[in-house]
């Protein structure tokens, strides 16, 4: 494999996990209402979800889907209903900022959940493959997916510490909820331009 075709590779993951989405939203979210040790969680368990998505429709799934575009299109219906999910979620959260709240912390699994279940991710992965390693051997997909590891995690981390930095100016519930709200729409907006 290339050089040059590893830095395209890279930039493709950079331009897929970086783009706002989902997951980005709720990195900031998490960032913001959390703080760092239950974001690092969420960011760690949406990149590995990520990753073991990748690796599955790189071994094949991509052939199933594109024979049975009605999974492909079941799937798609699952994530929005999941994402919107979170977006109600989000928008009636009560502002209260605390380092110890468990209950509503998206955590691990939650980040490994949202992933596969985020039409943006299939999409990424689906296109990245078909693009770059149309025949998906086995070494190919191994670089691929250790270019995209540090550069999707680096990405979340950058969202997650907006959310962080944001925290900071966001001290009042009214003002947390204010962001929660205009995250939590922005959320169902992507879900929106999903389907068009």
């Amino acid at each position: 494999m290339t050089l040059s075709l590893m830095t395209s590779m890279a930039l493709f993951a950079f331009a897929a996990s970086f783009s706002p989405g989902p997951v980005n939203l709720v990195s900031v979210s998490n960032g913001a209402r959390y703080g760092l040790g239950k974001g690092l969680s969420f960011i760690t368990g949406a990149t590995l979800g990520f990753i073991l998505l990748f690796f599955v429709i790189g071994f094949g799934l991509h052939h199933v889907l594109a024979a049975l575009p009605l999974l492909t299109q079941v799937l798609q219906w699952l994530g929005i209903a999941f994402l919107l999910y979170l977006s109600y979620q989000l928008f009636s959260d009560n502002g209260e900022l605390s380092d110890n709240s468990e209950a509503k912390a998206p955590n691990f699994i939650t980040g490994a959940l949202m992933q596969w279940l985020n039409p943006k991710a299939w999409l990424a992965s689906l296109s990245g493959i078909a693009v770059y390693i149309p025949q998906a051997h086995t070494d190919q997909l191994l670089i691929f997916a250790g270019l995209y590891l540090p550069i999707c995690w680096l990405s979340l981390a950058a969202w997650l510490w907006a959310g962080i930095v944001l925290r900071h100016y966001l001290q009042s519930p009214a003002r947390m909820r204010m962001l929660n709200k205009t995250l939590a729409l922005l959320l169902a907006a992507s879900c929106i331009l999903i389907l068009l």
